[in-house]
């Protein structure tokens, strides 16, 4: 009973331990899958748990420390992924992850360090890309300054919506007038003189309007704060003198030689005249100082040129198929017989009758033998016959299908074979003493590449197209030559030297050789041997057919072609031949569905149309205000119109108890939903002694307003009442609303503002 309990531990003993060794050898298994699948985490996991179960067995630990670069490299990239979709915490932690299964991986330490100061900076704030680098823990005060530098100036966004210009004044006026309806300051340089200018301009907006008055008067501005601009002489002195300098480090990512970085330097400063440029060759960079137009032109031009290269795979196919075909038939006669003399065997008979025994061959022939030959002294010899029949039928398949891949225009070679040396020279020891000779020969060897040798240059076409050139050199050693006592390789070679355009995943035939060499042997008896029936008995025929047959082909794929964006082939107004002054495009104006129903303009004050007969009930116009008596008033008149749904009617603005007024700057705000306005015009207040008026006007009709203003060219003031504006209108829905004046901003020839009192008009469309 003792022993069966002890048999029964110790098969309990035995059965653990070989489960345990199951266990063990079923993950290393699973982690062995796993990392043929290139699931690296995976296999991390598997084999860290087959090495804590046996940690002291090499088996084990030797792929747990060679995968763990791999996982942790693996975990990296998904960490990168996240953080790039805004998903912080789990990049962070798996970053974290990473550092812990390889702390030696720097890139993991340096990726949490990056993603949690990107998670304490404000949203919208942090960077992914190489310029992420951490700041240190307590900068100076020259990185807070840094931090808190601005970039270039710009001015505030324009309204785009367009204004008619019409004055004949100085650059100076109209740069103020056009300043004043944009809600702009302008100030001028003190070496600035201003020209008179007529500027007629319809349906522009401020933004070209400012370029179309620089360009007439040959000068140029640039903002100073985001609401002021500074106007200056256009020279190049001037331009040196104010326009803005910035600073900026461009890192270039595909350029391989300092070549490649000179090229880039040297287009910059060619084609934006930038003289303040520096390459720093360690870094791929480039420290490029110049205004923002020639910085935003080189961060374009970078962006064009720093593209990585296409990529090609070639697939070669050498294919070599021999076929060795030999045949042996026939029966070989005897081609010798010879016949020999040989000693007597018999000698005269004894006295007593007997006769001795023979002696054999060895006694030779004599005289006295002569007399007595018989058949047994000769002797005859011949071959054998010899019966043939042979066939033997050997193929041989040859097949190297090596992949080259290359970039556009960079040279590869594959070479796939032996290094033979071939002697190339000698020379003999010079002489050291006198009468003693030559102490050796050395000789000069040189080494040649013997198999199959490849050179690739591709070059992708933007049609998508491949352009190679090819050598294809294939060769081998069949035999020795001894050439002035040296023994010497003989290298057969098939050589193609050419270049192709091919397209994406089209097969080429660089070359085909053919070779078939076919003999056939008889021989036998003569004259047997030819004898139709009777030469198979006395003849041997000997056949053999070799061919070898080598084809080279070709099948190119891109794997990584030119990215081309809508940027890199745009053109671009960069200014005229003396100066650099990118124009920025006007961004489109919205589409107003009030637009949807056109009317003409009118060019003289529509008059009111009578009230409809419709039925429809139509509210009430509010009432008018009335302005104090005396009090110098702008009023519009009519106070009231009723006009129907789709026709067009009038208001003017009329001054009253002006004094000394030169310059007429005002508001007028309306209903777009139930009017439109077509166009305004001058009256005949600021014109009334003959001097000509620059009209200015800017209409926005999603939000129902209308900026005009009136300016005397001379600048000088009229008195009195009259009309100052003629205005049109269209009815564009049934209802009620009124058309006021805001802002009003009267001006006297001494620039200084005079206060009005406004009215504003009742309107009731029908």
């Amino acid at each position: 009973m003792r022993g069966i309990r002890r048999t029964l531990a110790f098969l309990t003993l035995f059965s653990c331990v070989m489960i345990a060794a199951d266990s063990v050898r079923s993950l290393f298994n699973k982690g062995v899958k796993a990392e043929a699948r290139q699931d690296y985490e995976a296999a991390y996991e598997f084999y860290k748990a087959a090495y804590n179960k046996h940690p002291d067995d090499l088996k084990y630990r030797v792929p747990y420390e060679r995968i763990r670069f791999l996982a942790a490299a693996s975990k990296v990239r998904r960490a990168q992924k996240l953080r790039e979709l805004g998903r912080m915490q789990e990049a962070l932690e798996l970053f974290q992850k990473a550092s812990e299964i390889d702390p030696s991986s720097d890139i993991a330490i340096q990726e949490v360090r990056r993603t949690k100061e990107m998670m304490s900076q404000p949203a919208g704030q942090g960077k992914t890309g190489p310029e992420a680098a951490p700041p240190t823990l307590e900068p100076d005060e020259l990185h807070r300054r840094l931090e808190e530098a601005g970039g270039p100036v710009r001015l505030s966004p324009l309204s785009n919506v367009p204004l008619q210009v019409k004055m004949t004044a100085d650059s100076k006026g109209i740069y103020e007038t056009i300043g004043k309806i944009a809600g702009i300051n302008v100030l001028f340089d003190p070496d600035y003189t201003s020209r008179r200018l007529l500027v007629d301009l319809q349906g522009v907006t401020l933004q070209q309007a400012l370029d179309i008055v620089g360009l007439e008067s040959r000068t140029f501005w640039r903002p100073v704060t985001p609401n002021t601009i500074f106007v200056a002489a256009d020279s190049q002195a001037k331009r040196r003198e104010l326009e803005q300098s910035v600073i900026k480090t461009f890192y270039l990512g595909n350029v391989s030689t300092p070549t490649d970085l000179q090229d880039v330097v040297n287009t910059i400063r060619t084609i934006l005249e930038v003289q303040r440029i520096q390459q720093i060759p360690s870094q791929n960079a480039i420290v490029v100082r110049g205004t923002p137009d020639q910085l935003v032109l080189a961060q374009k031009m970078i962006d064009d040129i720093d593209k990585s290269k296409p990529e090609v795979i070639v697939e070669v196919l050498v294919a070599q198929v021999r076929r060795d075909k030999v045949r042996q038939l026939g029966i070989v006669p005897p081609a010798h017989a010879m016949v020999s003399l040989l000693g007597s065997n018999t000698t005269p008979a004894t006295p007593g009758g007997t006769t001795p025994p023979a002696t054999g061959t060895g006694a030779g022939l004599n005289f006295n033998t002569l007399q007595h030959l018989n058949s047994t002294n000769y002797s005859v010899t011949i071959d054998s016959v010899t019966a043939q029949a042979i066939f033997s039928d050997n193929n041989t398949k040859i097949l190297q299908n090596p992949q080259i891949r290359a970039g556009d225009g960079v040279k590869a070679s594959l070479k796939i074979g032996d290094r033979i040396p071939v002697a190339t020279g000698s020379f003999g020891t010079p002489v050291g003493i006198a009468g003693v000779g030559n102490l050796g020969v050395n000789t000069q060897f040189q080494y040649i590449d013997v198999g199959v040798n490849i050179d690739l240059t591709p070059h992708v076409h933007p049609d998508g197209e491949i352009s190679l050139k090819v050598v294809l050199d294939i060769s081998s050693q069949t035999g020795t030559a001894s050439l002035g006592n040296i023994t010497q390789p003989i290298i057969s070679q098939r050589k193609v030297d050419q270049e192709i355009r091919l397209r994406d995943g089209e097969v080429n035939l660089l070359g085909g050789i053919l070779e078939e060499q076919e003999t056939a042997n008889a021989s036998g008896a003569p004259f047997l041997a030819q004898i139709p029936l009777l030469k198979y008995l006395f003849s041997n025929n000997d056949k053999e057919k070799h061919t070898n047959e080598i084809v080279f082909m070709l099948v190119p794929h891109i794997i990584r072609g030119q990215e081309l964006s809508n940027t890199n082939r745009r053109t671009f107004d960069v200014g005229t031949g003396t100066g650099i002054d990118l124009r920025m495009a006007e961004k489109p104006t919205k589409p107003d569905a009030a637009k949807t129903e056109t009317a003409k303009p009118v060019a003289q004050p529509a008059t009111l149309t009578p009230v409809s007969t419709s039925s429809a009930p139509v509210k009430p116009a509010p009432p008018v205000e009335q302005p104090a008596p005396g009090a110098p008033t702008l009023r519009l008149e009519p106070s009231t119109a009723t006009p129907a749904r789709g026709s067009s009617f009038g208001l003017s603005v009329v001054l009253s108890g002006g004094q000394d007024i030169s310059t007429v700057p005002l508001q007028i705000v309306y209903d777009p939903k139930i009017m439109q306005f077509i166009t305004v015009s001058t009256g005949d207040f600021l014109a009334k002694d003959g001097q000509p008026v620059a009209l200015v006007h800017r209409d926005d009709p999603a939000a129902g307003t209308l900026q005009v203003m009136a300016q005397r060219s001379d600048l000088k003031g009229v008195s009195g009442e009259g009309v100052v504006f003629n205005m049109i209108f269209t009815a564009k829905a049934p209802g009620s609303g009124v058309i006021r004046i805001a802002n009003p901003a009267v001006k006297n020839s001494q620039n200084q503002v005079v206060q009005f009192s406004t009215t504003q008009s009742a309107v009731t469309i029908n």
